[in-house]
């Protein structure tokens, strides 16, 4: 589907090589600042970098079914976890469900795109997520059993969708994934780990326009509708982005709507 050297391009960034794949929660950290931003535990069918490509350290990288008896899925959940503990990158559910790794810089770029300002919460989140949010801006980090306890959230499954609703508006983070005594998220808001980070302010063009080209240096080529589609933006905006970096000289347009990183 692709040409070879941008395969071979995204085997050097995206770790699918023996001698490149990572082992230590160093070299995830090493890993998402170098690329922007990558998913966690998903394999290639979704065509993105992740953390479980990344320890595999090859192309055809399936997650098995039984992913508890699996070496190499057991390593990557390990380092996912050692990362959030750390909360050098950024982690969290973002849009389309799926949980990312986020480098330091990109914050500001996907806060701009599907955050929500302080100011702006009341009209756009839920009172579930609300209530929520304001519990642990009052109590710092809690458990996910303690959240439901206090913030009179009984359903587990509303409960769900409130975490994930901030997570989405970059509100709340997981902090800390605990086992013992029973596996459980400890959560925080956001601003304990990245205030710097959510404070900077990007116009939505602006940041779309740097999402774009952070995502046109991970990947090397993107094709039609790709980029936009991932990422859920309209193709207009997607395309405004794509332009300026050809104007730029940082991408060479091949087609309507594909685009290559010029120095591939």
């Amino acid at each position: 589907m692709f040409p070879e050297e941008i395969e071979q391009y995204r085997d050097r960034l995206w770790r699918r090589e023996e001698a490149l794949r990572i082992k230590t929660v160093e070299d995830l950290e090493a890993m998402v600042e170098e690329l922007g931003f990558c998913l966690a535990m998903t394999d290639i069918r979704k065509r993105m970098p992740s953390v479980y490509i990344a320890v595999c350290g090859r192309r055809d990288a399936h997650m098995p079914r039984n992913v508890q008896k699996d070496e190499e899925a057991s390593a990557a959940w390990v380092l996912k976890d050692q990362a959030i503990a750390r909360g050098r990158i950024y982690y969290a559910k973002l849009f389309k469900g799926h949980s990312m790794f986020i480098s330091r810089d990109l914050v500001p770029v996907f806060n701009s795109i599907w955050g929500c300002s302080r100011q702006g919460e009341k009209g756009i989140l839920s009172g579930n997520a609300s209530a929520v949010l304001a519990l642990l801006r009052k109590e710092w980090e809690m458990a996910t059993a303690d959240i439901k306890k206090f913030a009179g959230v009984e359903n587990k499954t509303m409960l769900s969708k409130a975490l994930d609703e901030l997570q989405q508006r970059m509100k709340v983070i997981p902090s800390e994934v605990v086992y013992i005594p029973k596996f459980t998220y400890i959560w925080t808001p956001s601003e304990t780990r990245f205030s710097e980070e959510l404070r900077t302010k990007i116009p939505r063009e602006e940041a779309v326009y740097k999402l774009a080209r952070a995502y046109l240096k991970t990947f090397g080529l993107t094709l039609r509708g790709e980029f936009s589609g991932k990422f859920g933006l309209s193709r207009a905006e997607a395309g405004r982005a794509f332009h300026r970096l050809v104007d730029e000289g940082f991408a060479i347009r091949i087609d309507t709507g594909i685009y290559r990183l010029n120095n591939v």
